[in-house]
């Protein structure tokens, strides 16, 4: 079930309509009802990862299209946007965050808006979006629209979603952190709804983000074939 771009359009389609489906409330209560609380997140990860596993074969075996030309400035937008997306992807998974599943933020008796929270109540999700975007961008096929286009949908459809559910399960414990957070990152900051909370995201996170970026730098020639620095600056890397 792979080899054309209709395929990848179809993989694209079921892995975002199967996470819009699935945390559906309708579909999602029924589903609790039949299987149980704590066994429906396990059926929601099998499906999603089989569905995921068929989008990235999907990818690599779709036909080039080219769209528009790589030109050298669209090359480097993912080498100065990825730094952003991993660190926003990095604090996401680390911050007690009540916007992720199963976070307990809301209810555990500290302050959910804490570091990245400042910048943006949707870290993870920002963090994949710049990645999808930056790399649309600068690829510029056919089959990299789809992907990344798909992505781009899932991640804000995601947290408008995500805002929906927490208002309704959450309407009064919610309602501040709506007040004094944004989706958009800094957003909040600009419209001094909040205070920027350098304690709450601390060193190690940018440290991390780091590490994580120069290792991406290091593999990215050899997992994908191509360098994630353009022209001869990669060279430096492997100095």
């Amino acid at each position: 079930m792979t080899g054309g771009l209709d395929i990848l359009f179809a993989a694209t389609v079921a892995f975002v309509g199967g996470h819009f489906l699935l945390s559906s409330a309708p579909v999602r209560n029924g589903l609790v009802r039949r299987v149980g609380e704590k066994t429906f997140p396990v059926y929601y990860s099998l499906v999603i990862t089989a569905l995921f596993v068929w989008l990235l074969f999907a990818y690599r075996d779709a036909p080039l299209e080219i769209l528009w030309d790589n030109n050298a400035v669209l090359a480097w937008i993912p080498a100065v946007v990825m730094p952003v997306a991993l660190f926003f992807a990095v604090c996401g998974l680390t911050t007690p965050n009540p916007t992720m599943a199963g976070s307990d933020a809301l209810t555990a008796g500290r302050d959910p808006t804490s570091g990245i929270m400042r910048i943006t109540r949707h870290p993870f999700l920002n963090g994949v979006a710049l990645w999808a975007l930056a790399h649309l961008l600068a690829n510029g096929d056919t089959a990299n629209l789809i992907l990344f286009g798909g992505l781009l949908i899932l991640c804000a459809g995601g947290m408008s979603h995500i805002d929906r559910k927490m208002e309704a399960q959450h309407a009064a414990a919610w309602g501040p952190v709506l007040l004094t957070t944004s989706a958009v990152p800094f957003l909040a900051l600009m419209q001094k709804r909040t205070n920027f909370d350098w304690a709450g995201i601390g060193w190690w996170r940018p440290a991390v983000t780091v590490v994580l970026y120069l290792a991406l730098i290091w593999a990215h020639p050899t997992v994908l074939g191509a360098a994630a620095w353009p022209g001869v600056f990669i060279i430096w890397v492997f100095i």
